[in-house]
Parts: C-alpha cells; sequence; structure tokens
C-alpha cells in the first residue's frame, strides 16, 4: 500500500434493513480474447478489469491534514489489499478540487467523494457510479449533518447574528462545509457577499477548526462529528458552540468509474467495504461503523439542492 500526497495544482431515506445477496467471488483478472489473425497481428481485447498486480488507485478528499489522514488510512489499506489482493494507492488530494479532477479525468480507479462533490463529477463524467456509503459512528446511520460552530464571546448565539462577522467555509465543493449549510444561511436571510465583513475557503474540515481557534474568523462551517472530536481534544473550549443544524444529509460515497471494472470486480469491492471490521477508519479520518449499499437515486436531493444553487457564488474577501 502506498500514499501520494498531491502537489498544488428527508435528506437521505434509508432504512437500514436490507438484504445482502452478494456471493463470495475471486478477483476478476482481466482477460483476453484473440482475433482468428492474432498470430499475424498480435492484437488482444481486454476486459475492463485491470490485471491483478495493478494498484487500485483511489482519490481522497482532504478532510484533514495529509499527514493525519495517511496515518490512518494505513489500516484500511491493508485490510483492502488482503482482500482484494492487489496492491491500493490512497491519493491524498491537495484540495476537493483535484479529488474531483482526478476521477473525473479518470486518473484514479476510485474516488472518496462527499455527496456535492459527487454530483458534480457525475454531470463531467456519467461513468462514475456510487457504490457504498460510511455508517457513521455517532447516528449509526449512512448519514450526518452539518453545523455551524460560532465563538460565543463573539455575541453571536444565532445565524442572524452573523451579519458583519468572519465566516469560513471548509470548500465551495464541500457538502457540509458549502453547500448545505448555504440553506441555513439563507433561511436566516444571510447573504454572505454582503453580510459578512470577511469571508475564507478553510481549505479542510480541520483546517476550518484551526482558523476558527486562531481567531482568524468569528464562525465556521463542520460537520457534527469533527466538531465534536475537536471539542473532546481541547482544542476548541466551551464558548465555541453549535448555533445551526441541518437535517441528516448523505455521508460521502465511495465512488467508482464503472469503464474500470467488470460487474463481478464492483460487486466484491462492494463486499470488501460491507464486511469491513467495524470501527476501521474510514477515508474521510473518522471512525466509521462499516459500510452499506448506496445508489445515485439517494443523492437525488443533494442534487436539487446544487441545481437551485448553480448560479451562485461565494469569493474570498
Amino acid at each position: 500500500m502506498t500514499f501520494i500526497l498531491w502537489p498544488n495544482n428527508p435528506f437521505l431515506r434509508y432504512s437500514l434493513v436490507f438484504s445482502l445477496l452478494l456471493s463470495i467471488s475471486t478477483i476478476a483478472i482481466s482477460c483476453s480474447s484473440t482475433s482468428s489473425n492474432e498470430s499475424s497481428q498480435g492484437e488482444k481485447i481486454s476486459s475492463p478489469n485491470p490485471p491483478i498486480n495493478k494498484p487500485l488507485r483511489v482519490a481522497v478528499s482532504p478532510w484533514q491534514s495529509q499527514e493525519m489522514q495517511q496515518g490512518k488510512l494505513e489500516p484500511l489499506g491493508e485490510y483492502l489489499e488482503t482482500i482484494l489482493k492487489r496492491p491500493v494507492n490512497f491519493q491524498i488530494a491537495k484540495s476537493y478540487a483535484e479529488a474531483f479532477d482526478l476521477i473525473v479525468k479518470e486518473e484514479v480507479d476510485m474516488a472518496y467523494l462527499g455527496a456535492f462533490n459527487y454530483i458534480k463529477a457525475k454531470e463531467r463524467n456519467p461513468n462514475l457510479q456510487p457504490i457504498v456509503i460510511p455508517i457513521d459512528r455517532v447516528s449509526g446511520r449512512p448519514w450526518y449533518t452539518s453545523v455551524i460552530v460560532a465563538n460565543t464571546t463573539k455575541n453571536i448565539k444565532t445565524p442572524e447574528d452573523l451579519k458583519g462577522k468572519r465566516f469560513a467555509f471548509v470548500s465551495p465543493y464541500s457538502t457540509s462545509g458549502f453547500l448545505i449549510p448555504m440553506t441555513g444561511l439563507k433561511a436566516a436571510n444571510i447573504d454572505p457577499t454582503r453580510d459578512f465583513s470577511k469571508i475564507r475557503y478553510s481549505g479542510s474540515h480541520d483546517k476550518a477548526t484551526q482558523d476558527l481557534a486562531d481567531d482568524l474568523v468569528d464562525a465556521v462551517t463542520n460537520d457534527k462529528a469533527s466538531f465534536l472530536g475537536t471539542q473532546k481534544s481541547g482544542k476548541l473550549d466551551a464558548n465555541y458552540k453549535i448555533i445551526w443544524e441541518s437535517k441528516p444529509i448523505p455521508g460521502a460515497p465511495i465512488v467508482i468509474n464503472t469503464k474500470k471494472f467488470s460487474p463481478e470486480t464492483i460487486e466484491q469491492l462492494q463486499e470488501a467495504f460491507i464486511d469491513a471490521p467495524v470501527g476501521l477508519i474510514d477515508v474521510s479520518g473518522r471512525e466509521s461503523a462499516g459500510y452499506t449499499l448506496t445508489k445515485d437515486a439517494d443523492f437525488e436531493e443533494i442534487r436539487q439542492i446544487h441545481n437551485n444553487m448553480r448560479s451562485t457564488v461565494i469569493p474570498e474577501k
């Protein structure tokens, strides 16, 4: 298993009662068929499966710092290599946009994307498909919530109090760090381009928390599990509180390029994630309670929100 650090350049209406009718299969090996004149031309027609010794390339969005994610992903990588019997290369992107580009441009085989990033990526590459989604350890469900966290010493108790304050989003590609909190700001009649004295894109969830702790901003977007973890670690004291929380939103799916895998291999990938040990750190760097199946239709409401906000652009200032 290797890691590559890339350079700069109801929402989810799930029932957890489902039947897994997946049969145990061995990984499909690239096969080829020869034409009648192969001996003279040497041409072969291969299946979509890469050779068994070819690494599975997985792009990872930067939920946390690259160093923290790299360390936490090692057990997951070792598990997948054992089950799939092939090398696994996690390519930790510098930004959400890089993770998006890697899977869209087919420079990787699989990616761990937020729901919003997946919706945007599928618009560019229709061959992308979500196959599994992590079960959040806090909720026990394949969803989580977005929050706005504020320094209450700055006289902020509600979203309406954010007018005139300094604010940080995680990334314009982030579900819980941009798209969903924008709906909360809109409900509070907050126009970020007009009502915030400063707007910053921190780049990852832990960097947003650090910006808040360093008093670079007065409030930030985040996901609830990340905020609670930071609070538990002592980085943020009791003066930092959640002033808004979303309804449940779908977790970040594992997305594949269907051109690169046979149906049998897709099934094996799904089975590998579903059978993963409970408590294994998922690729976002959070402790998951396993994985469950997912499909494109599960993200339809996120798609509708994106469509309604397609013309919205919030520049830094």
